[in-house]
């Protein structure tokens, strides 16, 4: 009797899979995280703006608050374009508002093209503001053919702003995004062609983007306008801080 011997070949191991379940518990984890995360994002974003319409906005339309006597909150607003580059101060204006050219300008005749202004209350000291620009990425601006500091009529100038937050007095990007804290009585100071100038915050207000009232002259008195976007990151409506010329 004759037998055949068949050698057995080895048993493959049981075929595991290359990525690990996560435990129920490691995902309701990640999920809460990632939850707290937007969360977290959301209302750094959204709070501020709340906070500046219930903090600034309400008080704006006391009576009791001198710095508030013309608040303007029309119905119908709504962000600006985002596909507009607000560095640029020519995209400001919206296309419903009445051609700059029909304002009332003064007529500076000076070739000074840029000077310093200060807010020591806001922590701003010699911000370069450029008269005629358009970039507000590199400099404060102060519209073209509004008077010069110093002098008879209203000096315009306009600074970009974010979320309040993200405040730094040394960038252009962020400079005015603090600017609703001002106050009446908040001194500005000027330093232009080498003579210093000292103005005090008289009013505080909002207009539409619409409006181009804030660009007008007056020629009783030497006047300084500062004007950025309001509520701070956003393009619905334009904050104006007023100020009038002292004596040092």
């Amino acid at each position: 009797m004759s037998y055949l011997y068949l050698k057995k070949s080895p048993a493959k191991p049981a075929a595991t899979s290359s990525r690990r379940a996560v435990p129920p518990r490691q995902k309701k984890y990640i999920a809460i995280t990632f939850f707290g995360l937007g969360f977290f994002l959301f209302t750094s974003a959204v709070l501020p703006i709340i906070q500046f319409q219930l903090e600034y906005s309400i008080k704006f339309n006391q009576i009791v608050n001198p710095l508030s006597t013309r608040f303007y909150n029309r119905a119908g607003n709504i962000l600006g374009d985002v596909s507009e580059d607000y560095t640029q101060l020519s995209n400001w204006f919206v296309a419903e508002a009445s051609s700059p050219q029909d304002v009332n300008f003064a007529s500076p005749g000076q070739s000074i093209t840029s000077y310093r202004l200060s807010i020591p209350t806001l922590k701003i000291y010699d911000a370069n503001v450029e008269v005629g620009s358009m970039d507000l990425k590199k400099s404060l601006v102060q519209y073209a053919q509004t008077a010069l500091p110093g002098q008879l009529g209203n000096a315009v100038v306009f600074g970009h702003s974010v979320l309040p937050q993200f405040f730094n007095p040394k960038s252009y990007m962020t400079i005015f995004s603090t600017l609703f804290k001002l106050e009446q009585g908040d001194e500005i100071v000027v330093d232009f062609d080498n003579v210093k100038y000292k103005y005090l915050v008289e009013e505080m207000y909002e207009v539409q983007p619409t409006d181009l009232s804030v660009l007008e002259q007056r020629f009783d008195g030497r006047y300084l306008t500062l004007i950025t976007c309001s509520p701070p990151g956003t393009y619905l409506r334009r904050l104006v801080v007023k100020a009038r010329i002292v004596d040092f």
